[in-house]
């Protein structure tokens, strides 16, 4: 049985004491199966990296190198390395301001580093040594405008394997300053490093290696085209180049951007979180009540098994789960994020990242109408894991660009009393709750082995909450050495008064879960940005 609870608030109030409720994330712009972006160009490179220079003036002149890449479409932010921002001390960027910088670690850190001071005219200066966490040397500066003629390109939180062809794109330092030209270097994956760094045998381009200034180049995967890794190293006298993950750049901008954060790393083996169902509603033949319940098909008892094995899979982590809440086409209106642990199926929030009390629900914003988020996430499994009186059938399978996947529909009545529905208005001195069984029906898509991929639901309402959507995805992580597959993205809305209002939500940083890769052991490693750092 699944509720679901709207809350159209008759007052401005505070929402402390509203009671639980469920709902996460949004269908705004319907569509079929997402489009990924368009791979760009190898010589379209030099409209998403940036050189970055600064000029320093006392007893001498001196000019410091780094690269810098777009982290958003229109290129308002842009992301480097903790230590160019440190070091290169970036107050603007072709000319436009930087209002905001955002730093991912720090000497406070626990795991920070010291790392080796430059080499300035052979001799070594103390004063810039520092100390930061290897695995997060992320930096993202924020600007007064976009850049002109510049833009992002897609990322990618797929695990690497051994040997997968990548290719770095960044701005070293050139024997001539300050010309600099943006400079390709194929590479293949070698493993990961005991501190979380990606490492890559490179091959140099032409007669010129990874140098200090391509610090905070990146790391594209060489099919795909999306941005796998952040440059923030090499390992000296090899060609061994070193990147702080895109996992880790999506968990630091979901710190302080949770809205971008869930529109830049969103991802579901190619499934949106906004896509629509591929078929029109299914409804069920009147069946005679006095006939026995006919067998189920193989492919839809399978199908129940499996969402039965994803419930009981999911019934313990700890994640970082990133909210936001809007009405129509408009940008969001509020976000937040949450540490959220799921304990036999019982799930706590604490703010992210330094809250210290526990919640049992995601406190709201002070916002009139809204979605509650909540577990559908957990409850669509289960429910076609169990719900018998769920009428379920399988139809033809959907290919898209090669890759075939199964497509389930399921549908229940009112009278079924598997959906409920609950309203809720608050007066602030006390609340008026309306519950009541509601027909629905929804679309799940598996991979050709029947695990669940994605699943929706749509609720049939009267009154003056209409059109219930909801869509949940999910994708492999690794845990205890094995494969699991886990919520990433959820999305709801409903109409109200005219209205869309919707609420989205995506799941990162699974803390419980670890990744299987090489582990290479850490040398002597110096970073290829003006100031040579040693990454351990």
């Amino acid at each position: 049985m699944t509720w679901r609870l709207i809350i159209p608030t008759l007052v401005t109030c505070s929402f402390a004491s509203a009671p639980a409720a469920v709902g996460q994330e949004a269908l705004r712009a319907p569509s079929t199966v997402v489009v990924p972006s368009q791979s760009p160009r190898t010589e379209e490179f030099d409209e998403i990296l940036i050189p970055i220079t600064t000029l320093s003036l006392g007893l001498d002149i001196e000019v410091k190198f780094a690269t810098g890449f777009c982290l958003d479409a229109k290129c308002r932010f842009v992301g480097t390395n903790y230590h160019v921002a440190k070091f290169a001390r970036v107050h603007a960027i072709e000319g436009e301001k930087v209002i905001h910088h955002y730093l991912a670690t720090g000497p406070d850190d626990e795991g920070a580093t010291m790392n080796n001071p430059p080499l300035v005219k052979g001799k070594l200066v103390p004063l810039r040594s520092m100390k930061y966490t290897q695995k997060n040397d992320l930096a993202v500066f924020e600007l007064h405008h976009p850049l002109r003629r510049r833009h992002g390109i897609a990322f990618s939180l797929g695990e690497l394997e051994q040997g997968q062809a990548v290719d770095i794109y960044a701005y070293p330092k050139e024997s001539i300053n300050p010309i600099r030209k943006l400079l390709q270097f194929h590479a293949t994956f070698k493993g990961q490093t005991t501190r979380g760094l990606l490492a890559f045998d490179y091959i140099p381009s032409g007669t010129k290696s990874i140098r200090p200034g391509a610090s905070g180049g990146i790391v594209v995967d060489g099919k795909s085209q999306r941005i796998v890794g952040i440059l923030c190293g090499t390992k000296n006298d090899e060609e061994i180049a070193v990147a702080v993950p895109v996992q880790s750049l999506a968990e630091f901008v979901a710190k302080f951007e949770p809205h971008m954060a869930q529109s830049l790393f969103s991802s579901s083996q190619g499934i949106s979180e906004v896509s629509a169902d591929i078929y029109p509603k299914y409804v069920p033949p009147l069946a005679n009540s006095l006939e026995h319940r006919t067998e189920e098909p193989p492919d839809v008892r399978i199908l129940r098994s499996k969402a039965q094995a994803l419930t009981d899979s999911i019934r313990d982590f700890i994640a970082v789960e990133t909210f936001v809440w809007g009405v129509a086409d408009k940008d969001p209106s509020a976000d937040a994020a949450y540490e959220v642990r799921v304990a036999d199926g019982y799930q706590q929030f604490r703010a992210y990242p330094d809250g210290k009390k526990e919640l049992s629900d995601v406190p709201l914003p002070s916002l009139n109408t809204l979605i509650r988020p909540g577990g559908e996430w957990a409850e669509l499994p289960e429910m076609i894991g169990t719900q018998l009186r769920l009428k379920i059938r399988q139809v033809p399978d959907f290919v898209d660009k090669g890759w075939r996947m199964k497509i389930f529909q399921y549908w229940a009545g009112s009278e079924d009393d598997v959906c409920k529905w609950r309203d809720i208005a608050d007066f602030v001195l006390f609340q008026l709750n309306k519950d009541f069984s509601v027909a629905c029906y929804g679309e799940v898509w598996t991979d050709e082995d029947t695990n669940i991929l994605r699943m929706s639901e749509h609720y049939e309402l009267v009154g003056k909450w209409k059109e219930y959507s909801g869509v949940v995805t999910y994708g492999w992580r690794q845990r205890a050495g094995q494969q699991r597959l886990v919520p990433l993205t959820i999305s709801t809305q409903a109409k109200y008064h005219r209205k869309i209002y919707w609420c989205r939500g995506q799941f990162m940083n699974y803390q419980v879960f670890t990744a299987q890769a090489r582990i290479i052991a850490d040398q002597s490693t110096t970073s290829p940005s003006e100031v040579p750092q040693r990454v351990e």
